[in-house]
């Protein structure tokens, strides 16, 4: 006997629907396939299936430049040296 559906309407951002649906596409996934498969996840483990936090202060801010930076079309770094001299720099702390 086969399971009885019912329809779940929920209101999204456009540009989220279509980016989400490129990306599930590309993981050869539905965005129906998507929802089923986070519910069923919340069902069998009884919990959220992500790590919810609250971001610090350092994360924050660093998400608030990444927003500036894609708003603007501007990268970090001129250049793939300007970025590692970047990273070996930084690496030791």
């Amino acid at each position: 006997m086969a399971a009885q559906t019912s329809m779940l309407h929920i209101r999204v951002d456009d540009d989220i629907k279509e980016q989400a649906t490129q990306a599930l596409t590309a993981m050869g996934m539905s965005v129906s396939d998507a929802v089923r498969l986070f519910l069923r996840r919340v069902v069998i483990d009884q919990a959220f299936p992500l790590e919810l936090k609250v971001p610090n202060a350092e994360t924050l801010a660093a998400m608030e430049e990444s927003r500036t930076m894609m708003a603007e079309r501007r990268a970090r770094f001129e250049s793939a040296a300007e970025l590692f001299a970047d990273l070996e720099k930084n690496s030791n702390k």
